[in-house]
């Protein structure tokens, strides 16, 4: 019966070559994808908060992403890009857009910004409702104040809006920073036809580690530590902010 293996596991994955890059396309992963979710999701918010023929279209089709399983969301994706069979290297060609077809997963130029962009579709619904909550509870005599006092659309958003905004933005940054960083099916299923951990994060890596290519359950369990020690501080932050509100 073996005994306690102490920090050998954490060194393992520390010293694992892969270990920098992984980390690095983590951080890229997390912050590029709540950055274009928070910033597709304000104007659609603005959007949704005005009354005008296909509103209630624009709002199920936002939900759909939300109701459909995340896997196969991210299955649906990987058949679209696929560089034999996808819809979408035939249609950019008719349009021009290449000249000849992309191999969108298998390149390391294009599949980061396809996970990014992927993530960012399915994080939409739950942050552009969130936003649609936090304007509706701005006044309408605030925004009739300032145009009187002859502020600009511009200037009322940026003045009035977004400071209103403020907390329901920092909780919906906060919830999908958590939840991008969990997000194991769209980063596995995009991406598991490459060999390597060139365009993983920290939740494939752990799995890969324990189960597929070195098989070390150990250093898989080490690496399962950090993600929830990284976890834990997402979520003691939005504790945090949650009590201030």
């Amino acid at each position: 019966m073996k005994g306690s293996a102490g920090w050998d596991n954490y060194r393992t994955i520390i010293e694992n070559p892969a270990f920098p890059r992984v980390i690095v396309n983590t951080v890229v992963w997390v912050v590029l994808g709540v950055v274009l979710t928070t910033l597709v999701s304000l104007p659609l918010a603005q959007l949704m908060s005005k009354e005008f023929w296909g509103n209630r279209f624009l709002r199920i089709a936002l939900i759909v992403p939300w109701a459909t399983s995340v896997v196969m969301s991210a299955i649906g994706f990987r058949w679209i890009l696929n560089y034999y069979y996808g819809v979408l290297n035939p249609l950019l060609m008719r349009l021009h857009v290449i000249a000849a077809p992309v191999d969108w997963l298998g390149s390391d130029r294009t599949i980061r910004w396809v996970m990014i962009g992927v993530v960012a579709f399915v994080s939409l619904p739950f942050t552009c409702f969130a936003l649609l909550s936090g304007l509706r509870t701005i006044s309408d005599d605030v925004l009739e104040a300032a145009a009187i006092d002859g502020a600009g659309r511009w200037q009322s958003y940026r003045h009035i809006v977004l400071p209103l905004l403020r907390g329901p933005l920092t909780v919906t940054v906060l919830l999908n920073s958590i939840w991008i960083f969990n997000s194991f099916p769209i980063v596995y299923v995009l991406n598991k036809s490459n060999p390597g951990y060139l365009s993983d994060t920290s939740t494939t890596f752990m799995y890969k580690v324990a189960f597929l290519t070195e098989r070390d359950v150990g250093a898989g369990a080490a690496m399962s530590v950090l993600n929830v020690i990284v976890i834990g501080v997402g979520v003691a932050l939005y504790v945090r902010r949650s009590r201030m509100e």
